[in-house]
């Protein structure tokens, strides 16, 4: 709990400034081997700029096309200011032991998925992506096409023009986890593998991001409403060299493209 609250608050002392350029795109999740592909993937793609991400500690060095903004107390309202984005992209993640720039960017958690919700409504945010890995398995088949609990359904209550749950497979922990449990846990879910289905098997970060940016950057021209993109989609466009024509076809409702020859690794 103490986690969230300091999340929610953000570091002492930050208030809003002044944004370069005019309503973007923000990220909220830069850091974790997902959080930090989806960045390099909504980067690249060009179609997002402006692109903020908001960082809990100073942010050291300066990436082409990036623009950190300090988080701010979730919880206040007054300091809502219209013109911060128009898409947002929150990435739930593991932490991971990485360089300092890493570090920096705001980690939440997904207890404070409501409020942050909130606080990007009243930013002017009309369209949310939120990426949510689950354990292989781990979610049964009804929840991996709908809404999952009440705080997803609570934010899909806020009035966002467009939402996305982004439900991806998350591999099992680093083996090499101090403690013996979470081991232990690791080991049989690797075990358990073999008896997953390809299609709900966890899927290579780099391709979980490419769709991710795809998606948001697709999403604003999309018919409005409310969605959830269930682990078997993910999976279908990591079997893509292009997940654009997937991405287009499934914000249509339209008939998918064909699958592509399975790939050795995902």
């Amino acid at each position: 709990m103490d986690m969230v609250n300091s999340t929610l608050r953000g570091p002492p002392g930050n208030a809003p400034r002044k944004l370069r350029g005019g309503p973007g795109t923000l990220l909220i999740g830069g850091g974790g081997a997902l959080g930090s592909a989806v960045l390099e993937k909504m980067l690249g793609t060009g179609r997002l700029a402006p692109l903020r991400v908001l960082v809990a500690q100073a942010f050291k060095g300066t990436v082409r096309g990036l623009e950190p903004l300090p988080a701010p107390d979730f919880e206040d309202r007054a300091l809502a200011s219209p013109a911060t984005a128009r898409s947002a992209v929150v990435v739930f993640d593991r932490a991971r032991h990485a360089n300092g720039r890493e570090d920096a960017y705001l980690r939440a958690e997904p207890q404070a998925l409501p409020v942050l919700a909130r606080w990007l409504r009243c930013q002017g945010v009309r369209h949310l992506v939120v990426v949510m890995p689950h354990s292989p398995a781990g979610l049964p088949h009804a929840l991996r096409h709908g809404l999952a609990n009440l705080d997803e359904q609570a934010v899909a209550e806020i009035g966002f023009e467009h939402l996305v749950f982004v439900r991806t497979a998350q591999p099992p922990g680093d083996p090499r986890a101090d403690a013996w449990l979470q081991r232990v846990a690791d080991g049989l879910l690797m075990q358990l593998r073999l008896m997953i289905p390809a299609a709900h098997q966890p899927v290579r970060a780099t391709k979980v991001a490419q769709f991710v940016a795809e998606l948001a950057a697709q999403l604003p021209a999309s018919p409005v409403g409310s969605r959830v993109a269930p682990p078997e989609l993910v999976w279908q466009a990591a079997q893509q060299d292009d997940a654009a024509p997937l991405v287009t076809a499934w914000l249509a409702g339209s008939e998918l493209p064909p699958l592509m020859a399975p790939r050795q690794r995902l």
